[in-house]
């Protein structure tokens, strides 16, 4: 692909789209100025606090709409209404409440997350076979023992898909909010370096980051379904 792209490069009559090697020492020059590694935690930062809060409020909103049918009769008309808008519609209002700043894009990444998780959440309840829940019932089990010690670990497995593909969508979405509401991080190096004269080389090492660092983070996220414990619904499933 590499090879491709070079000598696509070499026969273009054009001077605007740069080379491998010119996209190397864009990264090179980004690394001796401290700022390769100051956009990339910026990036992360705003990622991770946006994505634990969702999962911190849509996994439990998620667990008892499912477990109780006529809370999910009564949220499911605003969770549909609110779903399909898109993260960055909330862009004006996101700056509006919280000025520019982290805030502002943890809140658009939080947006994002939280309804995929919530959605995945219900529907992971819902597909629990009955024969679980029945079981945790015949044992004496209370309703919060009941939801942590069966609800949860057979909803589980469906969760960490999820939450491989949200997170996607969370690092989708703060690139996207670093061009318009922050002044750091790798969306903001991208419009920085295309407004700061047109260094395209720039803008394509702040592509190639984010596309590595969303490897590794997908990586990292599939590396949980190898647990033990969540290994059980692959077995089953095969």
């Amino acid at each position: 692909m590499i090879a491709i792209w070079h000598f696509a490069i070499a026969r273009s009559t054009s001077t605007l789209l740069p080379g491998p090697w010119s996209v190397v020492l864009g990264l090179v020059d980004l690394l001796q100025h401290g700022l390769l590694f100051k956009y990339v935690v910026a990036s992360l930062f705003r990622v991770t606090w946006g994505f634990l809060l969702a999962l911190c409020l849509a996994i439990p909103a998620g667990l008892a709409a499912g477990w109780f049918e006529r809370l999910d009769l009564a949220l499911n008309p605003i969770i549909q209404i609110l779903r399909p808008i898109s993260p960055l519609a909330w862009i004006p209002i996101a700056i509006l409440w919280f000025g520019v700043g982290d805030a502002a894009a943890i809140f658009l990444i939080f947006v994002g997350c939280f309804f995929p998780l919530l959605v995945t959440t219900i529907n992971a309840v819902r597909n629990i076979p009955s024969v679980h829940i029945q079981a945790g019932r015949n044992f004496g089990l209370g309703p919060v023992t009941l939801v942590m010690r069966v609800l949860l670990p057979a909803a589980l497995p469906q969760l960490i898909v999820g939450m491989r593909i949200t997170l996607g969508i969370a690092w989708l979405v703060v690139v996207a909010a670093e061009m318009i509401a922050v002044n750091s991080g790798l969306g903001f190096l991208i419009v920085d370096a295309r407004n700061a004269g047109n260094r395209y080389d720039l803008v394509v090492a702040g592509m190639v980051m984010i596309g590595l660092i969303g490897l590794v983070i997908d990586i990292c996220m599939r590396s949980l379904e190898r647990i033990p414990s969540l290994r059980w619904t692959y077995v089953e499933n095969a």
